[in-house]
């Protein structure tokens, strides 16, 4: 079996190249941009022809005072106005949002669509067989096969059919429990070979490597991130300041000392009382993965991540989204009891697909097969004419784009310009509809001005900032290069509609040998 990616593969050398090239996005549970907060109004200037007021009292009550009680009538509020502050738009009865979630069942497995208007954006899939290769986020009792110090890793059996590995990096310890100290121990100092750890998956196995490992281990919530004995403290940056400074507030007054607490930007307007429930829940499923620890003397799953249709709710949706379809009764039931429980307020966007009345499959009504198959296309036809063609290798993605059909109306430059525009936008959503990760090569077309080639980048990293993916990337190079990596988290949309060729192993090519004989 193969490691995983070492922790700095695909990375910079340097901390503050791979700083600029960073895609700012939020680290935790953000799923929308942040609301552009208005700046505050200037004081009113009075007119040069207007008599001042007579009443110097009066002057005062309308500007300092009203400032003051400004912020803090913004942060008061009662629950029923703090829920329905985060209801979302409505147009005649009916949500308005940006996104929408389609999900489909059958017997063999379950897909999600995410759409934007029309288009789809995201799309996942998951099956009965997946307990074994889908288990990012999954917990274990782990035991320890070998160490390897000259990697600074080592394998861990998990009860799976691939040994998982932890890096050095990962590895939680109590100084007290190492016997050679020093500045920074080595992995072979805190941890032995047939030794149990708890430990969480952090990256799903991917062809013949294994998953990933940590022992910092988080519990997601719908508003809260729970990091036990940690001391982590932290509220999503994505979040308009005032709302911040009501989080932190409740915070101290709910947070347990011995563990540590994200808020996620679901949290925006979440009562104190539903922030609580939240995080009870969430140390009551803690204290029943501890206890479950503490009895088992072999490798054991002791947590296990939602259903996909869940998770991806809890990871996602917020009051941008107008409304979720499900085609399955028993799913519907489910996902309308979390939302219920969690954001009711959210409840009537939660529809039951019935395709018998319908006449048509959920995603042939929203068009989503017709899309996934020009998904599962290596080539990408762009508004303009031109085209994208994107090919996997074992190393890296690498991705070109064409003028193709593109001809233009001015001049060269300013067709290349246009055309490289389109694709920047085009190859952001095809990144994140086919779930490409790792590194990433894109050759746009020359262009000679260098305006120009800012432009695009910026148009590039604009675009990428919807998705929430971690990305980097690179300035463009002068043979017209963008280099990028995008964590990789499974095997991407390919790998769920095909199996590699029998014939010529996935090579695309069969051999003559002939010439040989």
């Amino acid at each position: 079996m193969e490691l995983p990616d070492p922790p700095r593969e695909g990375k910079m050398v340097s901390p503050q190249a791979a700083s600029e090239a960073l895609v700012r996005k939020p680290q935790i549970g953000d799923t929308r941009p942040a609301p552009v907060m208005a700046p505050k109004p200037e004081a009113a200037k009075p007119a040069a022809d207007k008599p001042k007021s007579k009443s110097r009292r009066g002057g005062r009550r309308g500007g300092r005072n009203r400032r003051r009680t400004g912020g803090s009538e913004q942060m008061a509020g009662s629950d029923a106005e703090l829920i329905e502050r985060r209801r979302g738009k409505e147009r005649n009865g009916k949500a308005v949002g940006r996104y929408m979630m389609c999900v489909q069942v059958r017997e063999e497995f379950t897909q999600v669509a995410m759409l934007e208007g029309r288009s789809l954006i995201e799309h996942y899939v998951s099956r009965p067989a997946d307990d074994e290769t889908q288990i990012h986020g999954n917990i274990y009792l782990g035991r320890v096969q070998n160490v390897l110090p000259g990697m600074e890793a080592a394998f861990v059996d998990i009860g799976t059919q691939k040994n998982a590995v932890l890096y050095r990096g990962d590895v939680q310890f109590d100084k007290d429990d190492v016997v050679e100290q020093g500045p920074d121990p080595r992995i072979e100092q805190v941890l032995k070979s047939r030794q149990l750890i708890l430990c969480q998956v952090t990256k799903n196995p991917i062809g013949a490597k294994g998953g990933r490992l940590t022992q910092e281990v988080s519990l997601p919530g719908r508003f809260v991130v729970l990091i036990p004995d940690s001391r982590t403290y932290g509220i999503s940056k994505r979040l308009p300041e005032g709302e911040r400074r009501r989080l932190r507030s409740i915070l101290d007054r709910i947070k347990p000392e011995e563990h540590g607490i994200i808020v996620r930007t679901a949290a925006e307007n979440a009562t104190e009382h539903e922030l609580t429930t939240d995080l009870t829940r969430l140390l009551e499923q803690w204290a029943t993965i501890r206890e479950a620890a503490t009895k088992a003397n072999s490798p054991t799953l002791l947590y296990r991540e939602p259903p996909l249709a869940v998770r991806v709710i809890r990871e996602e949706f917020s009051s941008e989204y107008r409304g979720i379809v499900i085609d399955d009764r028993k799913l519907y039931n489910e996902v309308r009891d979390y939302i219920q429980a969690f954001n009711p307020e959210f409840a009537d966007r939660v529809e039951y697909y019935d395709q018998s009345a319908e006449g048509l499959a959920l995603f042939e009504q929203h068009r989503v097969h017709e899309q996934l198959r020009k998904a599962l296309d290596k080539k990408v036809w762009l508004p303009s004419g031109g085209s994208l063609i994107i090919e996997h290798t074992e190393a890296l993605t690498v991705i070109d784009v064409n003028t193709g059909k593109n001809v233009g109306k001015s001049n060269l430059e300013e067709t290349v310009f246009h055309n490289n525009l389109e694709a920047a936008d085009e190859i952001a959503r095809q990144l994140r509809l086919r779930d490409i990760g790792g590194i990433i090569v894109i050759d746009f077309i020359d262009m000679e001005v260098r305006e120009n080639r800012r432009r695009v980048l910026e148009a590039f990293k604009d675009a990428l900032a919807r998705d929430k993916t971690r990305t980097q990337v690179f300035e463009i190079s002068e043979l017209g290069l963008v280099e990028m990596t995008r964590k990789r988290i499974g095997e991407g949309l390919l790998t769920n509609f095909a199996d590699p060729c029998v014939v010529c192993e996935g090579r695309g090519v069969t051999l003559d040998l002939s010439m040989l004989d």
